[in-house]
């Protein structure tokens, strides 16, 4: 749908200078961490007086912030140096993750479409092949826009006939990008290169001469994350001459997702505000230019010229909308008006009140995330507790047919249109990589396409789902992954993981780093709390605003279940979570340091009082309220980590960040990890990593990857007195 602006995330220590680094010899337990100038700063909130001594690092460009940066660097890097185990851990990881990947492949002017990673190729190489599982040839390389990796390639499209690829790129994990276009003829970029995107489709225009694209006016002040607007782009024309198609002055917040339809007719487009779940629907019509060729291939990719007129076709925030398909004018959305799970309708431009609406695919028990249309056929995308479920049902109606998946875990792909035979899909587990699988329309069996070749035996490892009830009687599902059998002997070292927020669901994917910590003898906890979408809109609703702390208190029963039935103890119990998961760990640290073994908040969400000011924050308002507003200020304040971090004894922590996070920025992780330092009453650590040359953690390189990982395992083997035994 509409480009995830929302929280979802990675990270290496800068080298400290040779004069910042502590005693090296102190005892790893006991070593002081870096004191932290505290000024006298207080803000009024309606009435209440809130300090905020850590003020002055909010600024990362400051000269006193990035000394600070380095003495804290310094710090965390002398800590983890004493780890023996540490150049071991990063060496296995290396070995994990030196195997093929391979995204699903798209279909694009005769080609099929993919990126490859060989193994521990710094960034992904994008391929095509004329056949699907034959030889491929090299389109695009993004090992060679850096010397150290840090320049990737987010997002590619084929033009539709195939001679041109439009790309974008991100320079050290930074959401603005910059869209290229390569003539495949030659394997040159073309002069056109348009600057100032950000969450934006990359969309060609029929007839391959033009790209759809978002823009905001600024990268910095109040023009920057605010004010989008869509543009079309003639090739080898200047951005600035680019003609807009849709603006709305008198809206900030809106944002706009713009694409055409299959046949080329017309443009829809999503408009969305921040993070808020629902999205309003608009349209223009698509005009030929010159004569419409006969031949329904001919005619859907020649050229057109997009009309000025906007027809609003759903134009109340009230559900979420996506564009499956249409024939002329009867068009197919999936919806969640009056169908918190999903469902797929029909609904005619000429008559588009919801009273005349056709529902195609009613409403389930399961959770319908994605609907696809490949020939005559719907592909329907479900989660059954938080796991993959597949429908395939004839457009016209009819019966479904669930489609045999592999085993528990995930699935992505089933692109096509109305004119194609065959589909492919990915299917990925908590100890299984993606494997693709492809499904001729007249199959019932998918075959498989693609797997790749393993540095390990998935067959040693185990996936199991259990539900643990939270404080107010909710059932929430947990998944356990390890290596071997889970004996409940009340000593394994386990990993808690969650998000639960923003509608997203927390689904069985692989990571070479997860599979390490199995290895190290760790169990794998994945909590879908409330707030994410496993369960549809009311999921989301009972984890959001003012219902937050259900979040929370998700967390801590399952933490506390994981404990109770024997499978580790507090000593051994440590949290991770990223961006939004990263607030759930700060807060669940700060309301209850007694159960936690270790704790490691990233890139996360800590100032809530504040986050609404930086960069793209105000879009979050949707999932946290502000405390702009006198309702949920107390709320805010309640459970922000940072203004509730007050002296108690806490378990080893590592805060991580990059100094330049242009998502979630960093004085987020630099103030709570100060004012967790100076309340600190123990002497287990706190540390803060900090990563140079990244961002949010999308884009980064292989190697920037496996050091985090490192330094991860690394931690908890220290903070949770691990001994274990790499192969």
């Amino acid at each position: 749908m509409w480009p995830t602006i929302a929280l979802f995330a990675c990270i290496k220590a800068t080298p400290p200078p040779a004069d910042a680094s502590p005693d090296a010899t102190e005892p790893v337990h006991t070593m002081a961490s870096p004191p932290t100038r505290r000024e006298d700063v207080v803000d009024d909130y309606h009435g209440t007086a809130v300090a905020d001594p850590y003020r002055w690092l909010e600024d990362p460009d400051d000269a006193e912030v990035v000394s600070w940066v380095a003495t804290q660097t310094a710090h965390t890097e002398a800590w983890l140096g004493q780890v023996e185990q540490r150049q071991a851990i990063r060496d296995r990881l290396s070995a994990l993750w030196s195997y093929p990947r391979r995204s699903v492949p798209t279909q694009a002017g005769g080609w099929w479409w993919f990126t490859h990673n060989d193994g521990l190729q710094a960034q992904p190489v994008l391929f095509r092949s004329q056949q699907l599982g034959g030889e491929a040839e090299v389109v695009l390389d993004a090992n060679t826009l850096s010397d150290d990796g840090t320049v990737a390639v987010m997002d590619w499209a084929p033009s539709p006939d195939g001679t041109k690829v439009a790309y974008t790129i991100s320079d050290g994990g930074s959401d603005w990008r910059i869209i290229r276009v390569r003539d495949l003829s030659t394997g040159l970029d073309l002069p056109d290169e348009l600057d100032h995107v950000k969450f934006s489709d990359l969309q060609w225009m029929p007839g391959g001469n033009a790209l759809i694209y978002s823009r905001y006016g600024a990268k910095e002040g109040p023009e920057a994350n605010q004010h989008q607007k869509v543009f079309v782009h003639r090739l080898g024309t200047a951005q600035a001459d680019d003609p807009m198609i849709l603006s709305r002055d008198d809206q900030p917040e809106w944002g706009f997702s713009a694409r055409p339809t299959w046949d080329g007719d017309y443009l829809v487009i999503d408009v969305w505000q921040g993070s808020a779940e629902h999205n309003r629907v608009y349209y223009k019509q698509m005009r030929h230019r010159g004569r419409p060729p006969r031949e329904l291939e001919a005619r859907r990719k020649a050229p057109r010229v997009v009309d000025a007129e906007v027809h609003q076709l759903l134009d109340e925030l009230d559900a979420r909308y996506h564009y499956v398909t249409n024939e002329g004018r009867q068009f197919t959305f999936f919806t969640t008006r009056d169908a918190p799970r999903g469902k797929v309708v029909s609904i005619d431009l000429d008559q588009p009140e919801p009273d005349k609406w056709v529902t195609v695919v009613a409403e389930t028990n399961d959770t319908l995330l994605a609907a696809h249309r490949v020939g005559d056929q719907l592909f329907l995308e479900y989660l059954r507790d938080a796991q993959s479920l597949v429908r395939k049902v004839p457009l016209s109606g009819g019966a479904p047919m669930v489609l045999p998946l592999p085993g528990v875990g995930t699935v992505q792909g089933f692109e096509g249109d109305p004119t194609s035979k065959e589909t492919v899909f990915a299917f990925a587990s908590y100890t299984q990589p993606d494997g693709l699988y492809r499904l001729p329309l007249t199959a019932v069996q998918p075959e498989p396409a693609w797997s790749p070749d393993l540095p390990f035996d998935p067959a040693d490892y185990h996936t199991e789902q259990i539900f643990v009830q939270s404080k107010d009687g909710t059932k929430v599902p947990v998944f356990l992954s390890y290596k071997g059998e889970l004996e409940r002997t009340g000593d394994r070292p386990t990993l808690l993981y969650g998000y639960g927020g923003f509608n997203i669901p927390l689904t069985p994917r692989y990571s070479s780093s997860n599979l390490l910590w199995m290895e190290l003898g760790g169990v794998l906890a994945v909590a879908n709390l409330r707030g994410g979408g496993e369960y549809g809109q009311a999921w989301h609703d009972a984890g959001r605003l003012k219902n937050k702390q259900n979040v929370f208190d998700d967390f801590i029963a399952v933490g506390e279940h994981l404990i109770a039935d024997k499978i580790t103890s507090t000593p051994r119990l440590a949290t991770y979570g990223r961006s939004n998961g990263g607030l759930l760990v700060g807060a669940t640290l700060v309301q209850r340091p007694d159960l936690w073994g270790a704790a490691m908040p990233a890139v996360g969400v800590l100032d809530m009082l504040k986050f609404h000011e930086w960069t793209i924050g105000w879009a979050w308002v949707s999932d946290y309220g502000s405390s702009e507003d006198p309702e949920m200020f107390p709320l805010l304040h309640r459970y922000s980590p940072l203004h509730n971090a007050v002296p108690a004894s806490y378990p080893p922590t590592m805060v991580m960040t990059a100094d330049h996070d242009d998502r979630v920025v960093p004085a987020h992780s630099f103030k709570f990890g100060a004012a967790l330092q100076h309340a600190q009453q123990g002497d287990a650590p706190i540390l803060l990593r900090i990563e140079t040359r990244a961002g949010h953690g999308a884009g980064k390189s292989t190697d920037m990857l496996i050091d985090e990982a490192a330094d991860q395992w690394a931690f908890l083997v220290k903070a949770l007195d691990m001994t274990p035994q790499l192969p």
